[in-house]
């Protein structure tokens, strides 16, 4: 089969290879999909670029990424046949595995090979996996928001487009917080019922304005813990819950322990990858549910651009954070 793949860390254009490789075997428990989407998430480009100074290689060769959509066409041991043909999307195909989306097939654990339903087409289902499900755990582990206020910080972002999203499905007023124009629209689009320019307003005087109160808001979504942790501290209600999956300005934020305490808040840290078996299961169902009945919208950033031979192109243009939209690869 044909597949990228990289055999050290480091940027996009110099590790990134492009050729044959074995076709994988399901083993027991794991079904083989032959893909036809493959997604391009910031967790993919970190990973093989060695975030954090991680340059070790857990696998002498990678293949990235870890959501996309296919087709199952074989099942390892304990799996039922009844599944091949079935139409899928997948999710953390590279956690703690060589093989990821970026190639002709992959195999992976049976539930994570999701039933995609026919309302959805292959491009949607890549743009599951970590963004909707992080959305969902950001949005809902502590509870319902109906008739509850929600910020969420970066609302066009791959997560928070998501989060804005089932926030108004599940009855919150949303608000959402964006830095140009372009990124407003989406915001809007996804559902938003205010939408805020941090770079030329004050938010938290606007959130202010918005609610007709100080301490409004019930929860925040939020991409940026370093940057915003002051001011959600500030916005929240007592009881009220900062869920953050980012803070990449600065790894290390300091947090105003005095305003948490006074307001007995929560701080919910959310990686997709570590959630529990359980929050998974609960986050696939609702997706599914969701494209059932055709209530997600989708942002694809220049559709079907990309195919195998366009990786690096593909992940440079998820790394420069210049665009709106999913990067996604198609695979023939």
């Amino acid at each position: 089969m044909f597949a990228v793949y990289y055999d050290k860390k480091g940027p996009a254009a110099e590790v990134l290879q492009w050729g044959e490789l074995p076709l994988p075997v399901p083993q027991a428990g794991e079904v083989r999909v032959r893909l036809k989407v493959s997604a391009v998430n910031p967790s993919d480009t970190k990973a093989r670029g060695g975030f954090r100074n991680q340059w070790t290689m857990p696998f002498p060769r990678i293949v990235p990424h870890q959501d996309g959509a296919g087709v199952i066409d074989a099942v390892g041991p304990g799996v039922d046949a009844a599944r091949i043909g079935e139409r899928v999307w997948v999710y953390e195909a590279t956690l703690g595995r060589a093989f990821g989306t970026c190639a002709q097939y992959t195999t992976v654990p049976a539930h994570k090979a999701v039933a995609l339903p026919e309302q959805a087409d292959f491009e949607v289902g890549a743009c599951m996996g970590i963004p909707a499900m992080t959305a969902h755990r950001c949005v809902l582990q502590d509870g319902p928001v109906r008739g509850q206020t929600v910020l969420v910080q970066g609302g066009a972002g791959a997560v928070g487009f998501y989060a804005v999203q089932i926030a108004k499905l599940e009855g919150a007023r949303v608000i959402a917080t964006v830095s140009r124009e372009e990124q407003a629209r989406q915001a809007r689009l996804a559902g938003a019922d205010h939408v805020i320019n941090y770079k030329t307003e004050d938010v938290v005087g606007r959130v202010r304005e918005i609610t007709g109160a100080d301490n409004s808001v019930d929860r925040v979504v939020e991409v940026s813990l370093a940057s915003n942790i002051e001011a959600d501290a500030a916005m929240l209600k007592p009881n009220g819950v900062v869920a953050t999956y980012a803070s990449d300005a600065d790894q290390a934020p300091r947090v105003p322990y005095p305003a948490l305490l006074a307001k007995h808040l929560s701080l919910r840290f959310v990686l997709v990858y570590a959630m529990p078996r359980q929050a998974h299961d609960e986050a696939a169902a609702y997706i599914t549910q969701a494209l059932v009945q055709g209530l997600f919208k989708h942002q694809v950033y220049r559709h079907y651009a990309f195919t195998l031979d366009d990786v690096v192109a593909a992940q440079q243009a998820t790394e420069s954070m210049s665009h709106v939209g999913k990067v996604l690869i198609r695979i023939d």
